[in-house]
């Protein structure tokens, strides 16, 4: 069974010029990691009980506890290397990362340990040019960023 998420490719423009919102994960497997471990901010959603959009407003203000408003752009999917069907959506909004607050998940750590420790979902969110964020961003997600450019050159 397809495993689907949705989520929000943020943008703004600044005098350098685009720049997108990405998400870092939480939790010790991703510490460590930067390139090409970046994502939206997304989380997963059942096409029969719920429609994207409305799924990737929802894990917006989950995984960043930031409001967003705006028309969202339809960006497509792409399917990620582990089968995961993203659907992207781009807003255009002017969030501050440090105001963010991810919800958190618990998972026994150290592994073996018995122990139960939360992390967060996401440990920060940042602004990146759009050129450094679709080398930060999951390889599959770094087409969100040249749809959204796509999209903005034909406005």
């Amino acid at each position: 069974m397809t495993v689907h998420s949705a989520g929000i490719l943020a943008y703004r423009f600044r005098e350098q010029g685009l720049e997108v919102l990405l998400a870092h994960p939480g939790g010790p497997f991703w510490s460590n990691k930067d390139r090409g471990a970046w994502s939206i901010p997304k989380g997963e959603f059942e096409p029969s009980t719920e429609e994207a959009p409305n799924a990737a407003l929802r894990e917006f203000a989950e995984e960043t506890g930031l409001p967003i408003a705006g028309e969202l752009v339809p960006l497509g999917t792409v399917k990620q290397r582990n089968g995961k069907v993203v659907h992207g959506f781009a807003v255009e909004a002017d969030v501050d990362p440090a105001s963010a607050r991810s919800n958190t998940f618990e998972m026994e750590w150290p592994p073996r340990s018995g122990r139960a420790a939360e992390f967060p979902e996401i440990d920060r969110i940042e602004w990146f040019p759009a050129d450094e964020g679709r080398e930060r961003v999951l390889p599959a997600q770094a087409e969100f960023i040249s749809r959204l450019q796509e999209s903005l050159e034909h406005d």
